[in-house]
């Protein structure tokens, strides 16, 4: 088993291995160090769910030597073992046949094909989401509430209104690097984008109503305006928070 390998590995190592006879059968116990590579799915992070994968074959001998098998008494892993903020929720493990449509340079196999058998290990993590949700999030609402209060400034201080809701712009951009920055690039739209697209959109709107209020007390129309500002106050509020919740909702079912 010195050609044992492990497919999409960055580095791979065997500390040690023992053999040991008995009854005609040979058992090796062997110990495997790995660091693997994987395509993680962030579509719905926080609330994502990953399914690790981890293959074993032995390209010295075909599929007609070598036939690897399960052991599927016992457990499969330690359970005192953790991943810090994930839950193993899954361990399969499964014998397969893997398939290379080449000759590997042997002239002489009539056509080019070659079957190994491979051991594959599929482990399933959850992660551990809430308290993530909210350490990462946080900022994002705190600012749209900053910008959300111009709403019930009086109309003499209006600069100061337009100077906070600018902030909190600045500030949910600032979270979205800040997020960005800690995931894998993706070319998919992640719920991490639509929340803070959301954001920016809804605070846009705030730096827009009261604008137009402005404009409506320049023309005399005070109590109009006040009216105005009241509504759209409460319209927005509700906006967004249903939005939002519908957005963490439809990530946390699909994860």
């Amino acid at each position: 088993m010195q050609n044992l390998e492990i497919p999409d590995t960055k580095t791979f190592s065997k500390p040690y291995s023992t053999i040991d006879t008995s009854n005609g059968q040979v058992y090796i116990l062997m110990k495997l160090q790995c660091t693997m590579k994987d395509s993680w799915h962030i579509e719905n992070f926080p609330f994502n769910r990953q399914n690790l994968r981890l293959s074993l074959e032995n390209p010295q001998f075909d599929s007609q030597s070598l036939i690897f098998a399960p052991v599927t008494a016992g457990d499969h892993y330690d359970k005192r073992f953790t991943l810090s903020g994930w839950t193993i929720d899954s361990f399969k493990m499964r014998v397969a046949v893997k398939e290379y449509k080449t000759a590997f340079g042997d002239p002489g196999m009539s056509a080019p094909h070659r079957e190994y058998s491979a051991f594959r290990v599929r482990i399933g993590i959850s992660r551990n989401a809430p308290g993530l949700f909210w350490k990462l999030f946080l900022g994002k609402y705190v600012a749209f509430l900053i910008a959300y209060s111009c709403f019930y400034i009086h109309a003499d201080s209006i600069d100061s209104g337009f100077g906070l809701s600018v902030g909190s712009l600045f500030a949910v951009i600032g979270n979205k690097y800040i997020i960005d920055s800690a995931l894998p690039e993706s070319a998919s739209f992640t719920m991490a984008d639509t929340l803070h697209g959301v954001t920016l959109f809804f605070i846009i709107l705030v730096i827009s109503c009261p604008a137009y209020s402005l404009r409506l007390i320049k023309k005399g129309k005070g109590e109009k305006a006040h009216r105005f500002d009241m509504i759209a106050a409460q319209v927005l509020l509700a906006l967004y928070l249903l939005l939002n919740i519908f957005f963490i909702y439809k990530s946390v079912k699909r994860a």
